[in-house]
């Protein structure tokens, strides 16, 4: 049996490494939420495209450039009756893969190429090792110039 004194100095060591211990795990844990939520926001985006007419309406957005397109063009080029186009609409908007604009009487709905950007980004972070050039895989990135929108352009969409 030691000193009181040894003993407290036990004690104290004791409460220092697990504070020590304690400040790493929540370093690691602090850490690894963050990668988890860019894996869940990825894994959110990947699962409302993951379906054929989210495909189809987010690929049609993207083709329309930041120009966008109303909801009645989009349901009429790809047959997609209304209650249904809405429901895939509100999946887009809520995995931040599109979003809606009110432009009069038409909501004109646009993608988002920020995101879209940062998920493809995220899925080739670290293709072939950080070194895409190596296997000959392009890095791909959009940038849609400005809109060409016009009032014509609104009552046409």
């Amino acid at each position: 049996m030691g000193s009181r004194y040894g003993d407290e100095m036990t004690i104290h060591d004791t409460k220092m490494t697990c504070l020590r211990s304690d400040l790493r795990y929540r370093s690691l844990r602090a850490s690894t939420f963050q990668q988890m939520m860019k894996n869940e926001t990825a894994v959110a985006a990947l699962a409302a495209l993951a379906q054929t007419s989210r495909l189809s309406i987010f690929r049609l957005l993207v083709q329309a450039g930041l120009d966008g397109v109303n909801a009645g063009r989009i349901g009429q080029e790809l047959g997609v009756p209304p209650a249904t186009l809405s429901f895939h609409l509100k999946e887009l908007v809520h995995a931040g893969l599109i979003a809606s604009t009110q432009e009069g009487k038409f909501v004109i709905y646009r993608a988002q190429f920020d995101r879209m950007n940062e998920l493809i980004g995220f899925l080739m972070e670290h293709c072939c090792e950080g070194r895409p050039e190596d296997c000959g895989v392009a890095a791909v990135q959009c940038k849609p110039k400005g809109a060409k929108r016009t009032k014509s352009a609104v009552e046409a969409a």
